[in-house]
């Protein structure tokens, strides 16, 4: 039973088919909800996060509230499918146009409108940040997903970005490799939790320059692999301009989800400076 007689929505973002998309809860108003009640929330609704606005819209700032993220066993800094739901949420109640979320990352700026498949969310991300990473901890890595470097596309050396959450990306050569490799989630989970990926660990195929096929590894409770992930399409756009791989301004597709039986697709636009846009839509789940 969830804390304080709260009921959750329920929302599926990024969704390229009915049955698609990730699932979010959001709660509208947890302002008088204690850390503890939105984490026993989280974890019965059971979904990858669940979106809590802790601060009630006012008249000096009608569509700037507080927001927070928390997994099913921890609260996270920053969740893209459920900003993008929680929007959705906002604009049926309160009309389409721009909202600004404080997250614990910073503020993150919202755009809505009335789309073709209903009310599309554009979220832009804080400023991001592309490291090298580790040689050793990508072995292991590999080794978990049981893998080696000669797998890797070497048009797409594997990186640490951040755009909110810090993902590790790592691009596959063969399409084969990509959708078949395996893993242990309990091991992959504890790598993560180690090296502070609050993330998911974001694996790509490159269909082409503008298109991207990803599988985002996210172990949590009955969870295995994310069906679409925000933070880590905004952590693509910034590792694709920082290793100079587009053009900027430019926009990529990414397809996520197959792998999990949740087909989705973001909508990536890529500018030469600044935060990363992605784009997507959400509708109830009944």
């Amino acid at each position: 039973m969830t804390s304080r007689a709260v009921t959750p929505l329920r929302y599926a973002a990024f969704a390229a088919a009915p049955g698609g998309g990730n699932p979010a809860g959001v709660v509208l108003d947890a302002a008088a909800l204690t850390d503890a009640e939105m984490q026993a929330i989280a974890a019965d609704v059971g979904y990858s996060e669940t979106a809590f606005v802790t601060s009630q819209e006012t008249d000096a700032a009608p569509r700037h509230v507080r927001i927070r993220y928390f997994s099913p066993v921890a609260e996270v800094p920053f969740c893209g499918h459920a900003t993008i739901a929680t929007a959705v949420a906002l604009a049926e109640r309160h009309g389409t146009g721009e909202f600004v979320f404080e997250t614990p990352v910073g503020d993150v700026v919202i755009a809505t409108a009335d789309g073709e498949r209903g009310i599309e969310a554009s979220f832009t991300s804080i400023e991001p940040e592309v490291t090298d990473l580790d040689n050793a901890v990508l072995d292991r890595l590999l080794r978990l997903l049981g893998v080696t470097r000669a797998d890797l596309d070497l048009q797409h050396p594997p990186r640490l970005s951040f755009a909110g959450n810090r993902h590790p990306v790592v691009v596959f050569a063969d399409r084969a490799v990509f959708d078949g490799f395996t893993f242990d989630p309990d091991a992959v989970r504890a790598l993560m939790d180690e090296q502070g990926w609050a993330g998911t660990v974001t694996t790509l195929f490159a269909v082409s320059e503008a298109e991207f096929d990803a599988r985002n590894l996210f172990p949590v409770g009955a969870i295995t692999e994310d069906p679409a992930t925000g933070s880590a399409a905004a952590s693509v756009g910034a590792y694709l301009r920082a290793l100079a791989l587009v053009r900027p301004p430019a926009r990529i597709t990414i397809t996520q989800g197959a792998h999990v039986g949740r087909p989705s697709v973001l909508q990536v636009d890529i500018p030469a400076i600044g935060g990363i846009t992605v784009t997507g839509t959400a509708t109830p789940i009944a």
